[in-house]
């Protein structure tokens, strides 16, 4: 079983407008959702629906909170969120005739002793792999997550910012950083694909033991002690690219689970995340054609190529 959390999570509210936005006019919304956000949420929502047993916790407060636990409690999985005072973050995203527009909350106040509530659950649990992901609130800081990775015999896999992927001192087996935050965690340029495969390769020197990247428009890498792979992604209309990394993240761990080569897992990775951007929301889309899609990714070996 694979548990994830979420210490950050949040109430993702996306509206769509017809023009492009100005200061001190009103703009009318002709479309809008809310969703349960944060990554360790959208993983195990992406889990349950690629049929891999899950469970999600974190942090939730406030009347955000308790709309997120509504949310979760028609989902196939169980959600034991450990309770905060302050409220849970209201993300917003605003999608426009000039482009896309997003608005995130830091987070809400909490004690740094919740981390051992977190802690408790996750033990209880007695899940085969961890999933961390997304931001810290403000009072908590790296410790957060590697006392998770530290506290029993599952594997940890983490998704979080650049900056804080390089101050996390545990072991950690897997690690899905996007192109700005293997930049951000190496202090590497990683323009060109060659250069973010190089950068995935010293980030997993630095404690990981895969590196998943995910390169927007370019595509996505997985790196590891005997892979170098590469693969561009698949032509679809991309209408929302918030969850794209989630979902890219939860369809090579679910490729993992079910036992699939690393080529395999990467591609079923690449078939999730392009049905994720092609769907508006943070929620899940349609995965009936998954299957069909991975079998179109043709995922590329550089392991030839000199580190």
């Amino acid at each position: 079983m694979i548990l994830t959390v979420t210490y950050n999570p949040a109430v993702d509210h996306t509206i769509s407008i017809e023009t492009e936005p100005r200061p001190g006019r009103v703009e009318r919304a002709t479309e809008r959702r809310f969703d349960a956000g944060g990554k360790g949420i959208n993983v195990s929502q992406y889990l349950a629906a690629l049929g891999v047993e899950t469970t999600t916790t974190g942090l939730l407060g406030g009347f955000t909170g308790e709309y997120v636990r509504d949310l979760l409690a028609a989902e196939p999985f169980d959600a034991p969120f450990v309770d905060v005072e302050d409220a849970t973050r209201l993300n917003g995203t605003v999608h426009a005739a000039d482009g896309e527009y997003k608005f995130n909350e830091r987070g809400p106040s909490v004690d740094p002793d919740v981390v051992e509530d977190v802690l408790a659950v996750v033990t209880r649990e007695l899940p085969d792999q961890v999933v961390v992901g997304g931001s810290l609130p403000p009072a908590l800081g790296p410790d957060a997550i590697d006392r998770i990775s530290r506290a029993g015999d599952w594997e940890t896999a983490v998704d979080v910012g650049g900056e804080l992927l390089a101050r996390l001192e545990a072991h950690y087996a897997c690690c899905k950083p996007n192109r700005e935050e293997l930049a951000a965690a190496t202090g590497r340029s990683v323009d060109s694909v060659a250069e973010a495969i190089d950068a995935a390769e010293e980030l997993r020197r630095m404690g990981y033991d895969r590196v998943v990247v995910s390169l927007g428009a370019d595509g996505a890498a997985l790196v590891s002690e005997d892979e170098r792979l590469y693969a561009p992604p698949l032509q679809t209309t991309v209408r929302d690219t918030v969850g794209a990394g989630d979902a890219l993240l939860s369809g090579v761990l679910a490729g993992f689970e079910r036992g699939v080569s690393p080529k395999q897992a990467l591609a079923l990775g690449v078939a999730v995340a392009s049905r994720a951007v092609a769907t508006t929301g943070s929620g899940v889309p349609d995965l009936d054609d998954v299957d069909t899609l991975q079998n179109r990714v043709d995922v590329l070996d550089r392991s030839s190529e000199p580190p």
